[in-house]
């Protein structure tokens, strides 16, 4: 059976890949890879987050979105008794980000009902067959690469927050490293108790009482009432056409993949700007970066939840005024920072069907549940709920950056992606996607070319980046940082493609990505 994988870590592509060649189909495969990245990459993933999976079904060509994103808890009067902790996180570019992490950050988790969910919409093999790579790669440890012992490193005062993850992150008394093997024993159990039982023990039972339990206890607002009656959202996907394609990503009430879209059909207005890497397409991209960040006005919170975002950023009316501004060079201000430690798996199976999976912890709380392994995410540290359009009542989702995505030509399927990276990932996505729909390049390729960051005061440039196009930028009044070498700050793609009947995949070397094909 062909089919492609692409992830954030060789073995959470490795997982896919076996489910697949055991007749499994896309969402089989991305569900079995999410749970390896429980292990390979569990910094940054896990139980204890939220995140979205778009399927796209080949047989009629529809897309379903299913949203497992985080919600503010309090349910049933929960209030969090302490502050949060303030970390930095210093991405050793010049640039640093501030987390907020400890039980008051921790919101509602959605992982394990949104995967549960997914699987029984369109899942083929049995559900407890799916876990088997992850509870070996669990119980076995898994040795981290030089890209992981990297995040490890610059994420060690969230991992080793606690006395509960010190016991994982730690080896006698400092931060693993690379060559040092992580094992989950406490984790797998856990992962074999969900195979054996699905969700319920997590969201009604023995687990979800010890979650709260300790959450209350780290001063968070967790309650039993949050994970029961915390719910999967199935979503219809926002839809693009660029350059004769159909690019379709993740609805409101998140935010990526309407701005995407807007980015797309500005930057096809603009006719890209030029060939990959020149000073024009460079130039027309942060204009069109700060044009997104624009679109990010008064009503655009309230849109996100009420709804009407979408066609209002797609009217003519509207593309035209960004145009207009993208020429007049008007002002933006940076956006807020949002979640920050994601990964991605794409997948695309023999029959067509696909499946864009993003799921985040956040940076992590630093939160470890006793005896399960589970850290949880710290996504209300990463907001600022006044401003989130939904309020900050208890039960509303939170809304994210996060955008799986997939392209369409002629209804079927040619790309399918998504990325990690905090406030990058947007940037990220519509880079690739630009490289392989605008540019025609192969996905490794396009995953792999130096990119830029717009951030309201300073334009970001990976190494890599033509001098020529640094000169242009500054020349256009941009400040200009230009970093050394890759980083996984500028966003960890993982993306598959399809062009006339062969199959490509493509995984992040920002981020030790890896992708595999079969068949």
């Amino acid at each position: 059976m062909d089919g492609a994988v692409a992830a954030g870590h060789p073995l959470t592509a490795r997982a896919g890949i076996d489910v697949l060649e055991a007749g499994g189909n896309a969402v089989d495969a991305c569900v079995a890879a999410s749970l390896a990245s429980w292990v390979a990459e569990s910094p940054l993933t896990g139980p204890g987050g939220g995140g979205f999976m778009l399927v796209h079904r080949a047989r009629d060509r529809s897309t379903r979105v299913f949203d497992f994103f985080v919600a503010i808890p309090g349910l049933g009067g929960g209030r969090a008794s302490a502050q949060m902790d303030a970390v930095e996180v210093d991405f050793s570019g010049g640039s640093t980000q501030v987390f907020r992490v400890g039980g008051a950050s921790v919101a509602v988790p959605g992982t394990v009902a949104g995967l549960e969910a997914a699987h029984r919409s369109f899942g083929s093999l049995p559900w407890a067959e799916l876990f088997e790579p992850a509870v070996r790669l669990a119980r076995g440890g898994v040795e981290l690469t030089r890209e992981q012992a990297y995040l490890h490193e610059i994420l060690d005062p969230i991992l080793r927050h606690t006395a509960e993850s010190r016991t994982i992150y730690g080896r006698d008394g400092r931060a693993l490293a690379a060559g040092d093997r992580l094992a989950m024993p406490e984790l797998a159990a856990t992962m074999e108790l969900v195979a054996a039982h699905g969700s319920e023990p997590l969201y009604r039972g023995e687990l979800a009482r010890a979650v709260v339990a300790h959450v209350r206890e780290q001063g968070g607002a967790l309650t039993e009432e949050d994970l029961r009656r915390y719910r999967v959202v199935r979503r219809r996907p926002v839809s693009t056409p660029f350059l004769g394609y159909e690019f379709r990503s993740n609805p409101p009430p998140s935010a990526g993949g309407v701005l995407i879209g807007y980015g797309l059909r500005l930057l096809e207005r603009g006719r890209l700007g030029g060939p990959p890497g020149s000073a024009g397409a460079a130039a027309l991209l942060v204009e069109v970066m700060r044009e997104q960040a624009r679109a990010r006005d008064r009503r655009f919170a309230a849109q996100l939840h009420r709804g009407g975002l979408a066609r209002r950023l797609q009217a003519s009316e509207a593309l035209e005024l960004g145009w207009a501004r993208i020429q007049a060079g008007a002002q933006a201000h940076a956006e807020p920072v949002a979640a920050g430690g994601t990964t991605h798996v794409s997948v695309l199976d023999a029959a067509g069907n696909a499946a864009s999976l993003s799921i985040s912890t956040g940076a992590g709380s630093g939160v470890v549940v006793p005896g399960t392994g589970i850290q949880l995410n710290n996504m209300l540290g990463e907001f600022d709920l006044d401003e989130s359009g939904g309020g900050a009542r208890p039960g509303t989702r939170l809304t994210s950056g996060m955008a799986p995505s997939i392209a369409l030509e002629d209804g079927r399927t040619r790309l399918v992606l998504g990325s990690a990276g905090s406030l990058r990932l947007r940037g990220a996505v519509l880079q690739v996607a630009v490289n392989v729909l605008g540019h025609g390049l192969g996905v490794e390729e396009a995953v792999a070319r130096p990119r830029l960051h717009w951030d309201g005061d300073v334009v970001h440039c990976e190494g890599g980046t033509d001098p020529a196009v640094l000169e242009e930028l500054e020349r256009r009044g941009n400040a200009v940082a230009g970093w050394r070498e890759r980083n996984l700050y500028f966003g960890g793609v993982s993306a598959v493609e399809r062009r006339n009947g062969a199959l490509a995949a493509a995984g992040d070397p920002r981020r030790g990505g890896h992708g595999v094909v079969v068949g």
